[in-house]
């Protein structure tokens, strides 16, 4: 019976479909992209998407690398959206990944809300920011929701 509209078997996943989603993630990580070219001022996702020739956002995983190499691999059901969130994110909510990496830097016993607020835990904030928008992203389409 087929789950999320995925026919595959869990063999057929893991022998077939996922591999396969490897070699296009090594394929776009070759050629990956600032995340800054993803957060720039003025410029909204119907933008990014048109000079990535995509009509709209799309589902599939994304790798952040520094120097080449991986520090987080995420998923998410509109990719463009969700990596601006990542470099223009403003609170916890929408820069949860700042926000983990601002809490290893200043650990803090308030909520996160409080936290946002406290200026040594938002210096560190502020600083994980932008060692994000130093970073390359590299992403690959995957639709099926299963899959992803």
């Amino acid at each position: 019976m087929a789950i999320d509209g995925c026919a595959a078997s869990f063999a057929e996943l893991a022998g077939t479909l996922l591999p396969r989603y490897m070699v296009d993630m090594r394929s776009a990580l070759e050629r990956s992209m600032p995340l800054a070219e993803f957060c720039m001022a003025g410029v909204g996702v119907r933008s990014i998407l048109k000079g990535l020739h995509k009509t709209e956002d799309f589902a599939g995983c994304y790798v952040l690398t520094k120097g080449h190499r991986p520090f987080y691999v995420g998923i998410s059901r509109g990719v463009v959206a969700r990596l601006r969130q990542h470099g223009t994110g403003r609170s916890h909510f929408d820069a949860s990944l700042a926000y983990r990496m601002a809490l290893e830097r200043a650990p803090h016993k308030l909520t996160r809300s409080a936290a946002m607020k406290h200026s040594p835990f938002r210096d560190a904030f502020d600083q994980a920011k932008r060692l994000l928008m130093g970073s390359y992203v590299a992403f690959i389409e995957i639709p099926n929701p299963l899959e992803l």
